[in-house]
C-alpha cells in the first residue's frame, strides 16, 4: 500500500505547562521541526501550556498552524488568534473530528485528562477503521511509560488486541518521531474521514 503523504499533523497536548521544563523545550522542538519538515500543524487553538508552546515555536520557525477550539474554552484556554488558521467551534466532538479530518498523522505530548481524551479517541476510530493514519506518543521525561505498561496489561489481559495495541507508535525523541510518521505505511485501505461526523 502506498505511504500516505504528510502534510499536516494532529498535536494533542496539555494547556499546562508542566513541572519539567523539558516538556515545554520538547513542545518547542516539535513546533520548529514540523515548520522546518513543511508540515502544517493542527492542534487545540490554544495559546497557553504545551499548546501555546508547539503553536508559537512552529509560527516563529514560519510554519502554517491551524487551531481549533470550542467557543466555551476560547476564553478559558487562551484562544491564539494569531495563528495562521483559528477555527470556533460548537462543541468538544466537533474540535476532535475537525482536527481528525485536517490531520494525516497525530502525537500526543504530555498532558491531562483532554489529551487522554483525544489521543484515545483517535485510538477507537482506529480500531474501528474510521480512519487509517499513524499515531504516536512522545514520551518527553518517559512521560507516558506507565500508560504503556497499562496498555500492555490490556493486551495481555484480552481487552486489547496486539494488532490494535501496535497501532500507537512510541517515540522518545521529535527527530525519530517525524522519522516514524514520515515512513509509517498503512495496512488498511483508508477510510473517509467524514464518517467521524456526526450530531
Amino acid at each position: 500500500m502506498n505511504k500516505p503523504a504528510m502534510k499536516a499533523l494532529g498535536v494533542f497536548c496539555g494547556s499546562a505547562l508542566g513541572t519539567n521544563p523539558l516538556y515545554a523545550a520538547t513542545a518547542r522542538e516539535l513546533g520548529r521541526t514540523i515548520a522546518q519538515r513543511d508540515i502544517s500543524l493542527v492542534y487545540g487553538g490554544g495559546r497557553i501550556g504545551l499548546m501555546g508552546e508547539v503553536a508559537m515555536a512552529c509560527l516563529s520557525a514560519g510554519g502554517r498552524v491551524i487551531g481549533v477550539i470550542p467557543q466555551l474554552l476560547s476564553q478559558k484556554e487562551i484562544a491564539f488568534e494569531e495563528v495562521t488558521e483559528l477555527i470556533l467551534v460548537d462543541s468538544m466532538h466537533a474540535r476532535k473530528a475537525l482536527m481528525a479530518q485536517r490531520s494525516d498523522g497525530f502525537v500526543a505530548l504530555p498532558g491531562g485528562y483532554g489529551t487522554c481524551d483525544e489521543l484515545f479517541e483517535i485510538l477507537t476510530w482506529a480500531q474501528l477503521g474510521i480512519h487509517n493514519k499513524p499515531i504516536a506518543l512522545l514520551n518527553a521525561n518517559r512521560f507516558f511509560t506507565p500508560l504503556l505498561s497499562w496498555l500492555d496489561s490490556m493486551t495481555a489481559d484480552g481487552f486489547l488486541k496486539p494488532k490494535h495495541r501496535s497501532r500507537l507508535l512510541v517515540c522518545d525523541t521529535v527527530p525519530e518521531l517525524l522519522e516514524v510518521l514520515l515512513n509509517w505505511t498503512p495496512t488498511e485501505p483508508t477510510l473517509p474521514m467524514d464518517r467521524i461526523v456526526g450530531p
